[in-house]
């Protein structure tokens, strides 16, 4: 009898199928980072309610934050909320940015169906031997594993990098053999944060021209875009309009983020916005009714921002809407 993993047992599931399928789709599985309840409830009525697949993303912060083993509870809970709603998308609970493999190991043990170990700030060749001791681990384990190549410039947590070093197209074939990763995180011209080009310039498009490298020399395999938040202007001027201070950010083009989409790309990752939306609806009710202090009568507006954004984005930006 084939051994039960721990995720499973909170209904989760690896992202190996869900890959596969996104690839043949070409399409790419939203992975959203959340930080508390409503976010959390936000993203799975989003993708349930537009048929897509989800990895409910949470960081080394955010899970502390939350508390390791509330998070557990809180994805079971959000599994057993999206079933109930007739809804079979396949869910699964993402590390975001590692940083060390004891952390890791501890999101397995804690019910995390895949990881990312993000080495990509070491040298080569440490980079492969901290990759591949998570692979052994987690694949024992039934879990799959992210790893990067390229560093994001800009600010995740804690994790931080002043400029972006592009992804060597010409490493990405013995970073893979030698490790056995899933997926791989592949730095093209996205960056982390809200500011994610200078004001006042041209946005650079992303460089295709690496990802299609990448994609000759590891046909089918699966590609993960990471800082790919639009930074919606719309939300961007509605905290500047009631009080914020948001000058000069700016995010990936929607229309950047669709061609990546069809390509190998087939998870894209987005904080940012869900950020932005939540932060500026909360300000807007704050401005507009002073003497509110029920947090379920801002949170709430927020939650329901969040859902309509998420359907949109499945939609129209991901393509993974309406496959489950």
């Amino acid at each position: 009898m084939e051994k039960t993993h721990k995720y499973q047992e909170l209904g989760l599931v690896n992202t190996k199928e869900m890959f596969k399928k996104a690839m043949e789709g070409k399409y790419a599985v939203p992975a959203y980072n959340f930080n508390n309840m409503e976010q959390l409830q936000a993203i799975v009525t989003g993708c349930a309610k537009s048929g897509s697949p989800v990895i409910l993303q949470v960081s080394s912060g955010a899970r502390k934050y939350a508390n390791q083993t509330l998070l557990q509870y809180m994805a079971q809970g959000a599994v057993k909320m999206i079933r109930e709603t007739g809804s079979n998308i396949p869910v699964t609970l993402h590390l975001d940015h590692g940083d060390s493999y004891e952390l890791c190991v501890s999101c397995i043990e804690s019910g995390f169906s895949s990881v990312m170990i993000d080495g990509s700030h070491l040298p080569f060749e440490e980079n492969v031997a901290l990759t591949k001791k998570v692979v052994e681990y987690a694949h024992e384990r039934g879990v799959t594993v992210e790893g990067e190549l390229g560093v994001l410039a800009g600010i995740e947590d804690e994790v931080s990098h002043a400029v972006s070093n592009y992804t060597q197209p010409e490493e990405v074939q013995d970073f893979v053999k030698r490790t056995g990763v899933d997926s791989l995180a592949i730095s093209i011209g996205t960056s982390h944060g809200a500011y994610k080009f200078k004001p006042g310039t041209a946005v650079p498009p992303l460089r295709f021209d690496i990802l299609e490298e990448v994609e000759k020399r590891l046909p089918g395999f699966p590609i993960v875009l990471h800082g790919a938040s639009s930074v919606l202007p719309k939300y961007v001027e509605m905290i500047n309009q009631f009080g914020g201070k948001l000058e000069g950010a700016v995010g990936v083009p929607e229309e950047q983020l669709r061609k990546a989409a069809a390509s190998s790309v087939c998870k894209i990752n987005i904080d940012s916005d869900g950020r932005l939306v939540m932060t500026a609806v909360i300000r807007k009710v704050f401005a507009e009714h002073p003497a509110e202090f029920d947090p379920r009568k801002y949170l709430g507006p927020a939650r329901e921002a969040l859902v309509e954004m998420i359907m949109e984005k499945n939609t129209n930006v991901l393509g993974s809407a309406g496959r489950y």
